[in-house]
């Protein structure tokens, strides 16, 4: 294994590198990629990952970092700001320069592996969502992830979307402060999740299966196997918690839609967790 990683050694580029980087670069470092991470004040390297303090929306410092020419480079950036400027500047105008940086330096990698998010479906009446699916975002974010997704497309550069849904984990915890304070509602609203390890493990399991030439499609939905309501979710949490389920009042917040993720499966990914039960066991543990 250690000969093949040597053989394989590839440079991965990690922009916007934060939680999701970081698990990412843990995985693919012990497989022979040098991983280098671009924050804007990022904090100490770690063993399987170097950083660079770079400001994406500095095109000429994006630039000389992609001069570097990276193997795989995957975009996972999160807006220093709300609001629809904040979202243009970390979305958008990321890939823009991007793009630009790549054509200016004649780089080219194998794979660019774009983090989006399932924000960008609208539906709302309970229906199941897939890669076919239409896109019609109700919210500012979805429509700039949508945009940047459309930059990739068109890049003509080998490319991989990969849609995630709602992220928790160690350090996204709001689901279970809600609970232990008694603020969760009761909504029949599906809820659609994934932990934040099967996002870095998708992540590398598609980065991977393109290194063996093996094919990956050019979008993926990524959530975990069962869509659940949300009143089924807070009472699971509120019994593991042991918190009265009494204190949580009833809300109406319609019925939100079902994230299919049998592309995902059908590529031979399989779930750490699988649902948010063992997800949140492992949390509470």
């Amino acid at each position: 294994m250690i000969e093949d990683a040597k053989v394989n050694s590839q440079k991965l580029l990690i922009v916007g590198c934060g939680d999701l980087g970081r698990r990412l670069a843990e995985r693919m470092a012990p497989l022979g990629y040098r991983v280098t991470g671009l924050r804007r004040q990022p904090p100490a390297d770690t063993g399987s990952l170097h950083y660079q303090a770079v400001d994406t929306a500095d095109a000429a410092a994006f630039e000389r970092v992609l001069a570097e020419d990276f193997d795989v480079i995957v975009v996972t950036m999160t807006p220093s700001e709300r609001g629809d400027e904040g979202y243009r500047r970390a979305y958008v105008q990321t890939c823009e320069h991007l793009m630009a940086g790549l054509n200016a330096t004649g780089a080219s990698p194998r794979l660019i592996l774009y983090v989006s998010s399932t924000g960008v479906y609208g539906q709302s009446d309970g229906e199941w969502v897939d890669e076919y699916s239409p896109t019609q975002p109700n919210r500012a974010s979805g429509e700039r992830l949508l945009e940047a997704e459309q930059i990739i497309a068109r890049s003509g550069f080998e490319h991989c979307v990969v849609r995630f849904s709602g992220i928790y984990g160690p350090g996204r915890d709001r689901m279970q402060t809600l609970v232990r304070q008694g603020r969760a509602t009761l909504s029949g609203r599906y809820t659609n999740r994934i932990h934040a390890d099967d996002c870095a493990g998708v992540m590398a399991h598609l980065i991977e299966r393109h290194r063996q030439g093996r094919p990956i499609e050019s979008l993926y939905l990524a959530s975990d196997d069962e869509p659940a309501p949300m009143a089924e979710v807070v009472n699971w949490l509120a019994m593991q918690m042991k918190v009265d389920q009494a204190r949580f009042a009833p809300d109406d917040g319609g019925l939100g839609k079902r994230c299919d993720n049998r592309r995902l499966r059908a590529s031979g990914y399989e779930f750490r967790y699988p649902s948010y039960r063992e997800g949140y066991e492992a949390l509470l543990r």
